[in-house]
């Protein structure tokens, strides 16, 4: 599904978006070096349902407050659980985050690829929460990744002022159920 906001030029790259918060310093910073970001909400790590809906309502409020289109990836929560089996207990920024990273990245590169975009990056690295060298390294397997570390610069701070600014939801863990339990404000 396709969620309008009025994207004024054709995209010329795709933006994975974990959020609206973390979007806000990435799509204003690549609109800053030219490029014209589509905003991709593929999030099927979030539990339960619940947050997964705040979190797209609040990246669709993003969207209409840019002008900018996102594009609403399948929810499919089992295909993540499959995906991280086994890492359940691993600590945050371990091999379960690696393996969710290379779920979102993969389900990104095949939507570039779908659109005929000939880039993708993701908003996962402005948290200070993430290690963008993990994403990186993740995102090596994929040829149409960008690699933009948007936390330098103080960009999680930026997300921050942006996002009361903006009057987003921000959340205090990374999504997923295993995380919960961990580092409260793990959040993007």
């Amino acid at each position: 599904m396709i969620y309008r906001g009025d994207m004024p030029t054709p995209p010329t790259i795709l933006l994975h978006t974990c959020c609206g918060p973390c979007a806000t310093t990435c799509t204003e910073r690549l609109g800053d070096s030219g490029e014209e970001p589509l905003l991709f909400f593929s999030n099927c790590n979030i539990f339960p349902r619940e947050e997964y809906d705040l979190r797209l309502e609040h990246a669709r409020k993003l969207a209409v407050i840019l002008g900018l289109d996102l594009i609403e990836d399948a929810y499919d929560h089992g295909a993540w659980l499959s995906a991280v089996a086994g890492l359940e207990d691993e600590p945050e920024r371990g091999l379960r985050c690696q393996a969710c990273f290379r779920f979102s990245l993969s389900r990104a590169a095949d939507r570039a690829d779908l659109l005929g975009l000939p880039a993708f990056t993701t908003t996962l690295t402005v948290s200070r929460y993430k290690s963008s060298a993990q994403i990186f390294e993740v995102g090596r397997a994929f040829p149409k990744f960008a690699p933009l570390d948007f936390k330098k610069g103080n960009g999680y701070e930026r997300s921050i002022d942006l996002s009361r600014l903006y009057g987003l939801y921000r959340q205090n863990f990374c999504g997923c159920e295993f995380s919960v339990g961990g580092r409260k404000g793990s959040a993007g």
